[in-house]
């Protein structure tokens, strides 16, 4: 069984490489379930949309997941409580439109649990994510209530990013970093054998300031007067991981960085 994993995807430069690649990319890479981040997709650069969902969902994604910019395009709000593969955090204050956590079974009939959860360091209030995280456990289990699970963890620092995964170590197939737009050259399994990645790096052009037009950003650091930030639209780079799971146990074997095309390159 094996599971791709993308980062945060960022404006048409993303969305477009997604597009154009992920159908090819699945075949030449043997992958049977994707997931991506797209909290950053839509023009300017912020949120999402139906269309973009459904886009996505055509070319071979099988789950969305969010973070803090998941409200940030109105009418996504009515459409996440329909579409049950598109997942916001499950620590968002209650009640909020969607769902942070669903089961869903693959073509070849196995369960992957996929779990959205967001850092309560430097990002926008939500409850508690480690408590969150552990009635989640004590509700859902290993081999039991799903084959896999893969949990995005939307945040913006790496020791916050390091507890999680170790909080989850041998309870789950992947924890991987999202929100920071930038690949960490860290991936490896832990010692209770759940693969680990602080972040999985964005989908968008790399000549930019985290997927933003870097001159536009330049000048707001240095306080010139300027626009709102918006998308560089160079080619863009696929950045993420590429998790084997052992169907036995339900953790991770094996765990590969994957970055294809743009400025970044695999080391």
């Amino acid at each position: 069984m094996r599971i791709l994993f993308l980062g945060d995807v960022v404006g048409n430069s993303g969305c477009s490489k997604i597009i154009s690649n992920l159908l090819d990319l699945i075949k030449k890479k043997n992958i049977d379930f994707v997931i991506v981040n797209a909290e950053n997709a839509a023009e300017p650069g912020v949120g999402l949309t139906k269309e973009i969902c459904k886009d996505f969902f055509n070319c071979g994604v099988d789950v969305i997941t969010t973070g803090n910019h998941v409200w940030d395009q109105k009418d996504i709000m009515n459409f996440i409580d329909k579409e049950h593969r598109l997942l916001r955090p499950k620590n968002l204050f209650e009640p909020a439109p969607g769902k942070g956590f669903d089961i869903f079974k693959t073509k070849k009939n196995f369960k992957v649990g996929v779990l959205n959860l967001m850092g309560n360091v430097f990002m926008k209030k939500c409850d508690d994510v480690f408590e969150t995280s552990k009635k989640f456990l004590s509700d859902y289990k290993l081999k039991k209530d799903y084959d896999f699970l893969i949990i995005d963890f939307h945040g913006e620092i790496t020791s916050e990013k390091n507890a999680i995964g170790h909080f989850f170590d041998g309870k789950a197939t992947l924890v991987i970093g999202t929100h920071t737009h930038i690949p960490t050259n860290d991936a490896r399994i832990l010692n209770g054998g759940t693969g680990y990645q602080t972040d999985a790096g964005m989908c968008g052009d790399y000549d930019s300031v985290i997927g933003m037009n870097k001159d536009n950003s330049l000048n707001r650091f240095m306080k010139k007067n300027s626009a709102k930030h918006f998308p560089a639209e160079g080619e863009a780079t696929l950045s993420g991981v590429i998790v084997d799971c052992d169907v036995d146990t339900g953790l991770a074997s094996k765990i590969e960085s994957y970055i294809f095309g743009g400025q970044l390159k695999n080391t």
